[in-house]
């Protein structure tokens, strides 16, 4: 290959996976660019799982084998097997030497004084390949996997100046990989509650939004419980913030507790003392039963004084559900009538006859400045 079409398979490389909107995208990415840069018929990268001993592999691209998936659930190697891995991606590296990558054939070492004849002969032998090239991904000044790039028996040996140009790619590969790290950890943050950990309002309203849509099109049920935290102004003025930072902390945890009793829960704080459920798919009588065990566990909390809870869902005698909107001021309705009664159990939408205060409440028009708080009062 000139140096004219390396330097190109190099930036559609980079290119391929600055565009990736996802992490598996940017692996696929990452083997597609170093298999077509490397004239290979398959490529493969991999990351060194350090706490469990294993090579895992993250995608396969190019002619695969039947055993080979494209993105395997657990296809793992222990690394006692590829001895390399400690070796060539650690060990030498660490002790002076540059994180090479080394070029391996069916009959053994084809480039330089590294390899093994070992497994991965075995394996390009088993799968009909020819030979192939290993380099090590170093990200973050740490060993961090491999990028593999195999070609067929019929296919040239990969030389001396694959293995250099492979080292290259493996380099723009773990760029490649710390710019999707930093996207990944941006959309995280931008979507988790920093004290609870749970999800926030924003990941709830995309969320919702994407259910909504879907019981619109499909009839999924969607249900939402929206809860509010009692007490802890008190704890806040009685025994500071810090204090009633952890009765936040403790109650999602225990919201993170009852919503895995619910397939596919999203369990989110809405902001202060708020919080909420939110489900699409499994029927409405098992959220309300998590929202039970919810009311029950938050009131043998040592500091609160347990939480209103209000569930709405799309499979009660709500009346139609078109938007996001009407779900929530339901379900916000819900825990407001819970609250005025002092409840210690949930209040459900719809579940109260025909003329259901809760959801009569919801329909109601809104004030000329509509509010979440706009309930408080209102309520018997």
């Amino acid at each position: 290959m000139g140096e004219d079409k390396r330097l190109a398979a190099v930036v559609a490389l980079a290119q391929g996976m600055a565009a990736a909107r996802a992490p598996m995208e940017s692996w696929r990415a990452a083997a597609l660019g170093a298999c077509w840069a490397l004239d290979g018929n398959f490529a493969a990268l991999s990351v060194w799982e350090r706490d469990l001993g294993r090579l895992r592999v993250l995608v396969n691209v190019g002619e695969r084998r039947p055993d080979e998936e494209e993105f395997p659930e657990a296809e793992t190697y222990p690394v006692h097997q590829f001895p390399e891995i400690t070796e060539f991606l650690h060990e030498r590296w660490v002790g002076g030497g540059g994180p090479n990558a080394w070029v391996e054939t069916a009959e053994g070492t084809a480039a330089g004084d590294r390899g093994y004849f070992h497994q991965r002969v075995a394996a390009l032998r088993r799968r009909g390949r020819g030979c192939c090239v290993v380099a090590p991904v170093v990200l973050h000044g740490r060993a961090w996997g491999e990028l593999y790039v195999a070609r067929a028996v019929s296919a040239p040996v990969f030389g001396p100046p694959d293995a250099d140009f492979a080292t290259v790619l493996a380099a723009v590969v773990a760029a490649g990989l710390a710019q999707t790290e930093r996207l990944e950890e941006a959309r995280r943050l931008a979507f988790t509650d920093s004290l609870t950990g749970l999800a926030n309002r924003r990941a709830v309203d995309v969320r919702l939004e994407e259910a909504v849509e879907r019981h619109r099109t499909r009839g999924v049920v969607v249900s939402l419980v929206v809860c509010d935290l009692n007490g802890l102004k008190r704890v806040n003025d009685t025994l500071g913030h810090a204090v009633g930072d952890r009765l936040l902390e403790r109650f999602g945890s225990v919201l993170s507790l009852c919503g895995a009793m619910v397939p596919g829960a999203l369990a989110a704080r809405l902001g202060g003392d708020e919080f909420c459920l939110l489900v699409a798919g499994p029927p409405a009588d098992d959220v309300v039963k998590a929202a039970d065990e919810l009311c029950r566990r938050a009131g043998e909390l040592e500091l609160g004084e347990g939480v209103a809870c209000g569930v709405a869902s799309t499979e009660d005698p709500i009346g139609p559900v078109h938007d996001a909107r009407r779900l929530f001021r339901l379900a916000d309705a819900a825990q407001y009538r819970a609250k005025a009664l002092g409840a210690d159990r949930p209040v459900v939408a719809g579940r109260e006859g025909p003329d259901d205060p809760v959801v009569r409440l919801a329909d109601e028009p809104p004030p000329e400045r509509a509010e979440r708080r706009r309930f408080r009062g209102r309520l018997p």
